[in-house]
């Protein structure tokens, strides 16, 4: 009697041996430094907690949140270097969305800010999908710039939105406290 559960097709065996390759990948230092600079840079002794510049800058309403997410935008823009599946893309796209639409939030979005590391979890995703190296990384196809350039304007446009609508809030704002005053 055979052992059917043996054979290996070449079909899953090439399978097999693409997802060996993608957990050798190594990634750029400087994607790990952004990441860890904006995630995980500073740590609370004794507690173990940590948190980075994202955390930090998200105080600042509206500008720190936008700045964060340029920069998280830099990590989203190398996983198309590396090849990463646009189903990929996506999910890295949407923990920034996540980031930043929570983020926005006054005091609740500066606590998730410490717990919600959307740029460790978007290198993890870079780490595990990528296939190729970083010495192979330097070329994309076309298509996948549009694709990923598409995200991000997307990214960009809730971005200047909600920076849109934060300043016609506060500007609503002070004019009834104008008003009030007189």
């Amino acid at each position: 009697m055979k052992n059917e559960s043996a054979i290996v097709s070449p079909q899953s065996f090439a399978r097999l041996s693409n997802r060996d390759q993608r957990r050798e990948v190594k990634i750029e230092e400087s994607l790990e430094q952004l990441s860890y600079w904006l995630d995980d840079a500073i740590r609370i002794p004794g507690l173990g907690w940590r948190f980075g510049l994202d955390a930090i800058v998200g105080f600042v309403p509206g500008v720190g949140d936008m700045a964060t997410t340029i920069a998280s935008l830099y990590i989203l823009a190398a996983a198309v270097r590396y090849r990463v599946p646009k189903i990929t893309i996506l999910r890295m796209a949407l923990n920034i969305a996540i980031d930043y639409l929570v983020g926005m939030i006054p005091f609740v979005g500066d606590l998730f800010d410490f717990a919600w590391k959307s740029n460790k979890m978007n290198m993890n995703l870079l780490r595990t999908h990528a296939t190729v190296s970083a010495s192979e990384a330097k070329n994309a196809r076309t298509s996948d710039w549009l694709f990923v350039g598409g995200v991000m304007l997307v990214l960009l446009l809730i971005s200047f939105g909600t920076l849109f609508l934060s300043l016609l809030l506060l500007a609503s704002f002070w004019q009834l406290i104008s008003q009030a005053i007189r």
